[in-house]
Parts: C-alpha cells; sequence; structure tokens
C-alpha cells in the first residue's frame, strides 16, 4: 500500500474510508523515518477520507510536507472544502 524510496512516501492504493486507517499508520512510519514527500500519482481511488490523512501526516511532519500526483479528484474536493491552500505541492 505504502513504500518509501528515496525520501518520497508513495501511495499505491485506493486512498478512501476503508483504508485509511491502515495506510494513515504506515505513512506515519514512513515520516517518522524522515520521508517529507508524498506521491499520490498512483491513486487511483480516493475520497475525503485521503485529505483527513494527508492532514495527519502533516501535523506529524510538523508541517513540512509537500504533496505530488494529486489525483484531479482529490484536488477538487480540497478545493469544495475550501483547504486545498493548506496542502503543499512539490513543484
Amino acid at each position: 500500500m505504502v513504500e518509501v524510496r528515496d525520501g518520497v512516501l508513495h501511495v499505491r492504493a485506493a486512498l478512501t474510508m476503508r483504508s485509511a486507517a491502515d495506510i494513515l499508520e504506515q505513512g506515519r512510519r514512513a515520516l517518522d523515518e524522515g520521508a517529507r514527500v508524498v506521491d499520490l500519482g498512483a491513486v487511483d481511488e480516493a475520497d475525503s477520507a485521503a485529505l483527513a490523512v494527508l492532514f495527519a501526516w502533516q501535523r506529524a511532519a510538523g508541517g513540512a510536507l509537500r504533496v505530488r500526483g494529486l489525483p484531479a479528484g482529490l484536488e477538487s474536493l480540497a478545493a469544495l472544502y475550501g483547504v486545498d491552500a493548506l496542502l503543499q505541492r512539490e513543484p
């Protein structure tokens, strides 16, 4: 589900209510090891739970977490909820 390569946390699963708790914990371990970039490019399904996971990881990283490969649907949800500016994108 989650893999760390070169300091980047790669999520390789659907990020929904069903999987969020497991992915959250796997990601926290990666953050403890120093990952500060999350790549969601391989996520093909995401719901609002994905935003909760991202913000929990952001808090765990002291705000120093960047996101890349944000799926269009998740981008739309973030904009709808008015939280898109809180996600730090990696250029």
